[in-house]
């Protein structure tokens, strides 16, 4: 894979992994300044600020999920085997790399993993 291509996606890795950060930084953060800054809360005030947390908490999750994936894309890089499929160690193509730089399987195989998983 050309070395170019492998850098320019290591800085989108890179960039997408910085704005996770910052975004699940600033959800915690407002969220303890909801819970921080409201001293008459009723039930139906916690009610709505524990389904905001669970809310938060679930989105927090998928973008827990998609850090560990841009992780374990960057461990690739270093090592060499990014852009290979885990599965049948083709390469994958560079405009599937372009929309998801993370990606850890070809188009093929992912659609049969998302097929048994239904």
């Amino acid at each position: 894979m050309d070395k170019e291509f492998v850098e320019r996606m290591k800085q989108k890795l890179l960039t997408m992994k910085k704005e996770i950060l910052d975004n699940l930084v600033a959800e915690n953060e407002d969220f303890q300044n909801i819970i921080d800054t409201d001293d008459s809360k009723d039930l139906v005030d916690i009610a709505s600020t524990d389904i905001d947390k669970r809310v938060l908490d679930a989105l927090g999750a998928q973008e827990m999920k998609r850090l560990n994936l841009i992780d374990a894309a960057l461990a690739r890089i270093e090592a060499g085997k990014y852009g290979i499929c885990l599965k049948s160690g083709k390469p994958i193509p560079t405009e599937r790399l372009e929309a998801i730089p993370y990606a850890l399987y070809r188009i093929e195989y992912q659609n049969e993993l998302e097929r048994r998983n239904r």
